[in-house]
């Protein structure tokens, strides 16, 4: 079995796992984890949680920003009059 010979030379494969969700759970917004991964939204909400990511604070943020830049008050439009999406 490949999991024991893995664990027989030192690895230890849920400890690596457990390292790779914890540093994905840093750095991207848990939706964006859960689709990704086909976790749970809970699940990585609690892992981006214990990982101290803030993204909630980070969309805040952004959103901030783009109404203070007046793109979130209307669409841009083309010269055809369409609306079209940034």
């Amino acid at each position: 079995m490949m999991i024991r010979r893995v664990r027989d030379i030192g690895v230890k494969p849920r400890q690596s796992r457990n390292t790779a969700l914890f540093t994905l759970a840093a750095e991207i917004p848990s939706a964006i984890l859960a689709k990704m991964l086909g976790l749970h939204i809970a699940v990585a909400i609690q892992w981006q949680r214990a990982s101290a990511g803030d993204w909630m604070a980070y969309a805040a943020d952004v959103a901030g920003r783009a109404a203070t830049d007046g793109q979130a008050e209307t669409p841009k439009t083309s010269s055809t009059g369409s609306s079209s999406q940034v």
